[in-house]
């Protein structure tokens, strides 16, 4: 499998060594103070199929969001003069927010959202200009996840004071994303959905226990809203066995989430800008990504 095809912090073991000590949330500043042009070094070369999405029509761009420690720089889409506009937070993948993020939020935004996509690395350092995996996992190995919630918390607060209505707000995620989505989830009692594309559910051998406590196969029973999960048969890193894990994970806590497993899915399949992409999966996921939130309120 290509490298490329294994960027879930959480799944990569040859990251092991590469962990640091655990680093303290508490008052810790940023060091990001604006957010990457263009895509992120390590994708490159970028595929010729790759979605461009225009700002027609669109207000969009780059936001600083008020959040422990300081300014939060973050990525915004919505439609031009929307009010009360339904709220999704965009999680990032491991490369942080990149075109191909940005260009989902403008997705969002052309679907009537008010998208917001936080830099959650940005305590941490810049990933979007390394060009070695290995250099990436040192910064994103870095990042615990009660920061992680806390700035979607910062920012979901952000949205819904800019035009976005709080009591509509949903949460999707890719890859290092995905699996946030989960614990997002079950932490914020106003979310209304989320989308979990492809993210890690189960602790992996390289996970530290002080940054990543928890993971989603432990709060299944703790949702406090419907999450569509995303997965690929073929994704060599999340196994089919740890997805029939979370399946019954939620089936024993009556959970109305739900797990699409898409035949041949790569990981990444909805990653337009790499080999990776599947456009059948990927389409097919948007449109159950859309319907799932206007199911649940958040439309």
């Amino acid at each position: 499998m290509n490298e490329m095809e294994r960027l879930d912090p959480s799944l990569a073991d040859q990251a092991k060594s590469l962990e640091p000590d655990p680093v303290p949330t508490g008052r810790r500043g940023f060091v990001v103070t604006s957010l990457a042009a263009g895509f992120a070094l390590a994708t490159q070369p970028i595929s010729a199929q790759t979605i461009t999405t225009d700002t027609q029509g669109l207000t969009a761009g780059e936001v600083k969001v008020p959040a422990e420690g300081g300014e939060m720089p973050t990525y915004r889409a919505q439609p031009a003069g929307g009010k009360g506009l339904p709220i999704v937070l965009v999680v990032h993948e491991i490369f942080g927010v990149h075109e191909h993020i940005k260009d989902i939020c403008r997705r969002f935004a052309k679907a009537g959202y008010l998208a917001v996509a936080p830099d959650l690395y940005a305590r941490q350092g810049r990933v979007d200009n390394l060009e070695n995996i290995q250099e990436i996992f040192k910064v994103v190995s870095q990042v615990p996840d009660a920061q992680v919630l806390a700035d979607l918390d910062a920012s979901y607060k952000w949205a819904a004071a800019s035009g976005g209505d709080g009591e509509r707000m949903g949460v999707t995620g890719y890859c290092w994303g995905g699996r946030v989505v989960w614990l997002y989830a079950a932490h914020q009692a106003k979310t209304k959905a989320g989308g979990a594309w492809y993210g890690s559910l189960v602790a992996r051998a390289n996970s530290k226990a002080a940054l990543q406590p928890r993971h989603p196969v432990d709060v299944a029973g703790e949702l406090k809203a419907p999450v569509l999960g995303l997965y690929g048969e073929a994704d060599q890193g999340i196994p089919v066995a740890t997805v029939e894990k979370m399946r019954e994970a939620l089936k024993a806590a009556g959970s109305p989430s739900e797990i699409v497993l898409y035949p041949k899915g790569n990981h990444g399949f909805y990653a337009d800008y790499r080999p990776s992409y599947q456009k059948e999966h990927a389409d097919d996921a948007w449109r159950r990504l859309l319907a799932w939130f206007k199911k649940y309120g958040v439309a």
